[in-house]
Formats: structure tokens, C-alpha cells, sequence
């Protein structure tokens, strides 16, 4: 371990992506970050897109980057978001973008499908929350739609692994990624071919699972050149960023549940085998793989998504505030005054998120917030008592007794945000690392290369590199007040 090892590592969200130079050495991991880039949703028509190959551009920025500092790295891994995908030819080439999972072509499409397998059944194959833009509901609507892509397609590939595809020229299907899709069975960690009957395509479109770790291949001859890199691994890593990121949850024994905060929040525990059950379907859980072999159950709830759209609608006109600035307001605003359902439906993508909330509020008897102060506690404050909802539904079927809650991710650096949760759980929660994704593809890459040998050797170099924060409980008696009030909204 004393050896000097260095990684690239890229990770791309759904709004903006970062190529990481990390160097690990003596047990304690440095990250820099080279390159940011946007990621845009591209609409053409009524359709919407992810633009892949100014995503693929912006992986070679992050090569040339790398050269420019004139060293050498061990391997690279590339993380994303969960559930798009690209359709690939006979020939290899790209079927034209791949969809982005905000296009509403997929709404309406899970009632439908289920008039063919029914919800429980594909609930009981998959253990996966039901969502309409899981990826087997978006091929059932490409159905719909005629997709000359998806009847052409001899494969199709996630993002992460589409990708890495685009850098070395070999095809793989990462598990994690794959898990996130509603097609792949958990437990037996295949895809479940009677699930594409509806859709009229055969499971053989899909690649069999590798295991985070697999290496992928070298880059391609051509980006070597065009970057001017030697050859370099591509590692399948945690493709999903989420399970990049439990993957660096700094947890000293299994207590624990975890929050990944960010655009979107991801709530669950770490257990060996999938929690597929009753409870588990009426709650609307879900189970995507982790890092060896372990499932992450978990809910997806709307997290700073509601926050961005506001903060992007006042840039509009005229008023752009900084996170500090944004966590001052909330502190000055009265607390409880509104409180929303993050996950209510009209947030998914409403034209004004501001106006939505305003008409949450007046629609369930509420004063709606008057001022952008108001506003920002409202979404704090109902974040907060979402996750206590959740949580309490994680405590009634975990196999363990949850003593606290690592928060990770951008979020874990929302002081206030971690003090309301604190509050409203009535539990520790222990904040960082906010880079825990790009820590958590680095650390399966030196997995993956046989320089760390386990997830608890990551973890304790993952505990050893960052610096964590703990807030404790204080004040809970109002939130048991509020909770009380409005856990109908969470029903």
C-alpha cells in the first residue's frame, strides 16, 4: 500500500460530470479534480436526449488533462446515473442518443405494462421501486412509439458501460447499472427474459452482468493518440453512482443507514440478500446491487432537484444566491410553516417549481411560502421529515438495528440540512465524505487491480482520508409535533 497508485476517475450526474485525478498512497486517498463539464437533457421535438458523444468529448478533455500533468495512472472508471441506455447495431455503431429519463414518453407506460405482468409479479422478479423511468418501462413506451432503434438493436448498453464501450471498444454490462434497470433478478443477479415479452424483444439484447471490478479493456489505440495517453485499463467500477458512493459509506460495523444527497435522495441500508416481501412491495422499496455482492435497499426520494429548480427560476430573474447564502435564508426563515411531499408528482418537472410548491401548499390548506427564504426552509424542512418517513419504514424491516445515518454525497456539506435531520430522526447522522462517489469508483478501480483486497479495507482507507462531521439530536419535541401533522401527506 505504499506504493504510489493513481486513478481517473469520471463521474457524471444528470446535470454536470468531473474527471478526478485520485492518488492513493500510505492508506489515505487525495483527489483533484481536472475537468467539469455540463450534461444537458437535449430536446429535439416532444423527444429528450442525452447528447453522449459531447459526454464521450468531454472523457477525452479529462485524458488530455491527465497527460498534460505528465504521470501515469493505474486505470480509469467511469460512473453515471441510472436506468438510460444506448441501443447499439449489428455494426457496433449508436442507434441515434439515448433517451434521458425525464422524457415523459414513459408516463401512463408502467399502468400499462402491468396489464400484461402484474405489478407484484414484476415487483416479486425484480424488487425494484416502481418508477415510471426504470429502464423497462422506457423500452415497453419505445415499444409504443415503434422505436426503429429498439427493433434494430442487437444490444443495448447503460451509460457507464456505453461509455466505456466508446473508450475501448469492448462491450460489457456492469451489475450495479444493471440493477437499477427493473429487468435483472437480484437474486439470481440475471435478467429476467419474460420481462421483455411485453416489449417484443428478447433478453439477448442484454450482455450478462459482470461484477464491479472487471477490468473492460485498454483505450483504444486512436484516444491514445488523440490524448496522448500510453495504454490504460478501463475498469467496470460501481457504474451506478450511487453504489460508487455507498461503496465509500466510512461505516465501522453494518448499524447504519445511509443518505445520498444530491439532485436526487437515496435512503436504504446495506444487506447481503434482497428484502423482497409484502412490507417491502406495499412500501415501494427497492434492491440494486452493491459492491460484492450486497444489495442496497433503498428508496429514491426527490432531494435537492426541488431546490435547483427554484434557485434556477430566480437566476431568471435576476436574484442568483450562494449555497451559503441559501443555507443563511433558510436558518432566518420560521420553521414548519409549509410542508410538501417532496415525491408529490407534481415536482417531477413542473414548469415552475416555485409555483408548483405555492399550489401544493394552497391545495392542502397550507400558507405558501412568501418569500425565497420561505421557500428554501419549506423544502429543508419537508426533506427532512421525508427521511424520517423513510426511515421509520427501514427500521421495520431491517434486519439490524439502525443506529445512526451517514449522510454522503454534495448534501453532506448542508450543515443546516444535517441538523434538521439529526433533529427529526432523533438519531446521529455523521456527515462525509460529500466526494464519496468519485472516492467509491476509485476505490473498486484499486479493488479491481488487487491493491485493496475487501470493502471493510476501502472503508477503513476511505475512514483515514476524509474528515467527518457528527451532529447529534437536540431539539426533537417540535419535529415529533410536525411529524405528527404531516406524516398523512407521506401516505
Amino acid at each position: 500500500m505504499n506504493k504510489l497508485h493513481r486513478f481517473l476517475a469520471f463521474d457524471l450526474g444528470a446535470t454536470s460530470g468531473r474527471s478526478i485525478l485520485a492518488t492513493l498512497q500510505d492508506g489515505k486517498i487525495i483527489l483533484k479534480e481536472l475537468t467539469r463539464f455540463p450534461n444537458k437533457i437535449v430536446r429535439v421535438g416532444d423527444k429528450y436526449y442525452w447528447n453522449i458523444y459531447s459526454l464521450f468529448e468531454e472523457l477525452k478533455n479529462g485524458l488530455r488533462a491527465v497527460a498534460s500533468e505528465k504521470i501515469k495512472i493505474d486505470s480509469i472508471g467511469i460512473d453515471t446515473w441510472g436506468v438510460d441506455f444506448v441501443y447499439v447495431a449489428d455494426d457496433g455503431t449508436f442507434l441515434g442518443l439515448p433517451r434521458a429519463y425525464r422524457d415523459p414518453y414513459t408516463v401512463g407506460a408502467p399502468e400499462e405494462y402491468f396489464e400484461k405482468i402484474s405489478r407484484r409479479e414484476v415487483y416479486e422478479l425484480t424488487g425494484i421501486q416502481i418508477m415510471n423511468f426504470n429502464s423497462l418501462f422506457q423500452l415497453y413506451a419505445a415499444a409504443k412509439e415503434s422505436s426503429a432503434a429498439l427493433k434494430a438493436a442487437k444490444n443495448i448498453l447503460f451509460m457507464p458501460d456505453a461509455l466505456s464501450y466508446m473508450l475501448t471498444g469492448n462491450r460489457v454490462c456492469e451489475y450495479t447499472i444493471a440493477s437499477t434497470s427493473q429487468i435483472l433478478n437480484p437474486r439470481t443477479k440475471e435478467f429476467e427474459s419474460g420481462l421483455f415479452e411485453p416489449v417484443g424483444i428478447s433478453a439477448s439484447v442484454m450482455l450478462p452482468p459482470v461484477m464491479p471490478g472487471q477490468i473492460t479493456g485498454n483505450i483504444l489505440n486512436s484516444i491514445q493518440t488523440e490524448c496522448g495517453m500510453e495504454p490504460v485499463p478501463v475498469i467496470a467500477v460501481a457504474g451506478h453512482d450511487t453504489a460508487s458512493a455507498i461503496a465509500a459509506v466510512p461505516a465501522e460495523n453494518k448499524h447504519f443507514a445511509y443518505l445520498s444527497s444530491g439532485t436526487w435522495s437515496l435512503m436504504g441500508i446495506e444487506v447481503k440478500e434482497p428484502i423482497i416481501s409484502e412490507q417491502s412491495f406495499n412500501l415501494n422499496f427497492t434492491n440494486e446491487g452493491g459492491i460484492e455482492g450486497t444489495t442496497r435497499f433503498l428508496k429514491n426520494i426527490t432531494g435537492m432537484w426541488l431546490l435547483e429548480q427554484c434557485r434556477k427560476e430566480w437566476e431568471l430573474h435576476g436574484q442568483s444566491y450562494t449555497y451559503d447564502e441559501v443555507v443563511r435564508m433558510s436558518d432566518s426563515a420560521e420553521g414548519f410553516r409549509s410542508i410538501i411531499d417532496p415525491d408529490h408528482p407534481g415536482f417531477a418537472n413542473p414548469a415552475s417549481m416555485p409555483e408548483a410548491i405555492a399550489a401544493y401548499c394552497a391545495d392542502t390548506g397550507q400558507k405558501a411560502p412568501e418569500n425565497h427564504a420561505e421557500y428554501i426552509r419549506c423544502i429543508f424542512d419537508s426533506l427532512a421529515l421525508k427521511y424520517r418517513y423513510v426511515l421509520n419504514c427501514l427500521k421495520q424491516v431491517a434486519p439490524f438495528e439502525i443506529e445512526r445515518l451517514h449522510v454522503i454525497g454534495g448534501g453532506s456539506q448542508n450543515r443546516l440540512l444535517n441538523r434538521l435531520i439529526a433533529d427529526s430522526i432523533g438519531l446521529p447522522v455523521i456527515a462525509g465524505p460529500s466526494e464519496a462517489t468519485a472516492i467509491g469508483n476509485v476505490m473498486v478501480q484499486a479493488k479491481g487491480l488487487g491493491i485493496v483486497k475487501s470493502l471493510n479495507e476501502m472503508r477503513a482507507i476511505i475512514g483515514n482520508s476524509v474528515s467527518l462531521e457528527t451532529f447529534y439530536p437536540k431539539d426533537s419535541a417540535p419535529w415529533d409535533e410536525a411529524y405528527e401533522g404531516f406524516s398523512h401527506h407521506y401516505h
